[in-house]
């Protein structure tokens, strides 16, 4: 069901687990949201250090015990985004590589609480965009960077 297609393409289910191996995370589950243009991820304790860089603590797992892993990322931009609630939001938005599992490549991310999400970290159109076909039928489909199926 999953392969890689012409230019790099692989196809992915709507949920698949990623690497963010920056900053030493792999295995998080991410939604592909085709109907996101921005990704974003699932942060605490959000402190900007300077007006281009940030420090925040990425929550991997939800159920006890949490799993947290502080980092630090240049902000590239501050977004305004628009979420399901039609409010507003300023978000800032940091770089990092994505491994989503035979591709690898750089990312923007939009830092925000997403405690109330069922899914932590969204993967949106800028990022998909020519690498990822999404399968919205099915997920875990491609695995993590080693190439296994996820459970």
């Amino acid at each position: 069901m999953s392969g890689e297609l012409p230019g790099d393409r692989v196809v992915a289910g709507w949920r698949e687990r990623v690497d963010l191996p920056d900053w030493g995370i792999s295995g998080i589950i991410a939604k592909l949201d085709t109907g996101a243009k921005l990704s974003a991820i699932h942060v605490q304790h959000l402190e900007l250090l300077s007006p281009t860089r940030a420090r925040f603590e990425v929550v991997i797992r939800r159920r006890r015990p949490r799993t947290h892993v502080v980092a630090e990322a240049d902000v590239v931009r501050i977004a305004r985004v628009k979420p399901t609630t039609g409010h507003i939001h300023e978000r800032p938005v940091v770089r990092t590589t994505l491994r989503i599992g035979p591709l690898s490549f750089p990312i923007e991310l939009s830092l925000v609480d997403r405690e109330r999400m069922l899914n932590r970290m969204l993967l949106g159109r800028r990022a998909l965009g020519g690498r990822v076909l999404v399968d919205s039928e099915h997920k875990f489909l491609i695995g993590n960077s080693h190439g296994t199926a996820a459970p």
